[in-house]
């Protein structure tokens, strides 16, 4: 199934030159940044990877879809901790990522942060990006 916004109300557009090893740049030239394969995958590890930036968007994205779903619950999300985790490893010729992500709200217990993380997931468009197709979990975790 695709999901296609009915109006497209932001763009973000980045370039990058030299893959793993170069240099990515937005085109308001706000991220502006070297690009570095991690230790673990040969590189020197010293910038950052398409994986760290991809955990990064998943995990604000996640977060703001949370606060969302937990608002329509009438409930405070607002001191929720998101961490997602990326994995990359090969996949048969070529290589592939799966997600693991950890919901932890302060005041709320585990059951009801699960389901608030089950309702996020469902809307958040990360999470809707990659269904199907990223193994993905999502766990409440202890605040």
């Amino acid at each position: 199934m695709t999901n296609t916004p009915t109006t497209i109300v932001y763009t973000a557009s980045a370039t990058t030159t030299g893959g793993r090893q170069g240099h990515a740049v937005s085109s308001d030239g706000i991220l502006d940044l070297t690009l570095t394969a991690p230790k673990e995958m040969g590189g020197p590890g010293t910038g950052t990877n398409p994986e760290q930036l991809f955990a990064a968007g998943y995990s604000a994205c996640f977060n703001g879809a949370l606060m969302m779903v937990a608002k329509q619950a009438k409930l405070d999300a607002s001191a929720a901790q998101v961490t997602v985790d990326i994995g990359f490893g090969p996949e048969g010729d070529s290589f592939a990522i799966t997600a693991d992500i950890a919901v932890a709200i302060p005041g709320l217990e585990l059951a009801q942060v699960q389901e608030l993380a089950d309702a996020a997931h469902q809307v958040c468009p990360y999470s809707k990006a990659t269904r199907g197709n990223v193994p993905a979990t999502v766990k409440a975790v202890a605040a």
